[in-house]
């Protein structure tokens, strides 16, 4: 696949350029640190996957980002950034971006949420053949397919932002095996690590510490939301589905100095829930 990379940084684009051609089917056919020179050079090349850093000079990512979408709209933008504002980062999954990365650059973390987005762009190849083959008859079908993915990613980043987790280092890590769950249509407990994201045993303890620090904030965020208004119907039924009521409940006490420890986070529980009210 194509690739372009724009940061203002130059040592940051060539760090990426090397960990993208890691994997020889992967091609980076431009980079620039000047924002408005690449947006006239993707208007020109053929490129699926662009990797485009947040704040820049000239031109933020996210304006960059909004201008693509509107010519090119089937371009895959991930986004690098050292910021860790959840509004900010709100708005760049609106404007249309896949994916974080967050800076400073963790290999692992660019080699699994590339792996990813290229994944979501194979799906979407494969789905338009199916239809190439069999016709208008099929367009419903995978346009329906295709949305229904779509709006449940979209629904699973509302969810963290609901938990105030969207600006967490793991957040990329949550988005990334729901992505796998609800492409493959599995439960937690079946994903194969090994398989989809090439983990060795230490790389996948480093992801799941990152996982379960972000889930636990996301508990303890809505623990006191659950405080400040424990009829809301939406809070309760996260609380629920993701957490569970006892351990909330056990959180909550430990937040009013009541108790000693607070909720246990299950991750089986909060995956496999977060894929389910983002299906609703």
């Amino acid at each position: 696949m194509n690739f372009y990379i724009i940061d203002d940084d130059l040592a940051v684009t060539m760090i990426l350029r090397r960990i993208v051609e890691e994997d020889m089917s992967n091609r980076v056919v431009g980079a620039s640190v000047s924002p408005k020179d690449a947006l006239n050079e993707l208007m020109l090349l053929d490129v699926d996957i662009v990797l485009v850093d947040l704040l820049m000079p000239e031109l933020n990512g996210i304006a960059l980002v909004e201008a693509l979408g509107k010519t090119k709209p089937e371009l895959k933008f991930i986004m690098i950034s050292q910021v860790r504002d959840s509004e900010l980062r709100e708005d760049a999954y609106k404007a249309g971006i896949e994916f974080f990365i967050d800076k400073p650059i963790n290999i692992i973390e660019v080699r699994t949420i590339v792996d990813r987005v290229k994944q979501s762009i194979l799906m979407e190849q494969k789905l338009k053949k199916i239809q190439n083959l069999l016709g208008s008859s099929s367009e419903s079908f995978t346009d329906l397919h295709s949305n229904h993915f779509n709006e449940t990613k979209k629904k699973v980043r509302s969810i963290l932002g609901f938990l105030g987790i969207t600006s967490e280092a793991g957040s990329a890590d949550i988005l990334n095996i729901c992505q796998v769950m609800i492409e493959q249509n599995i439960s937690f407990n079946s994903i194969n690590f090994d398989q989809h994201f090439a983990l060795d045993p230490h790389e996948k303890k480093i992801i799941f510490q990152r996982v379960r620090r972000a889930i636990k904030k996301g508990m303890v965020n809505l623990a006191n939301l659950c405080q400040d208004d424990f009829e809301n119907e939406l809070t309760m039924e996260y609380a629920n589905t993701l957490y569970g009521y006892k351990d909330i409940h056990k959180e909550i006490l430990f937040l009013q100095g009541k108790s000693s420890t607070g909720g246990k986070v299950s991750l089986k529980q909060f995956f496999d829930g977060l894929v389910m009210q983002a299906n609703n």
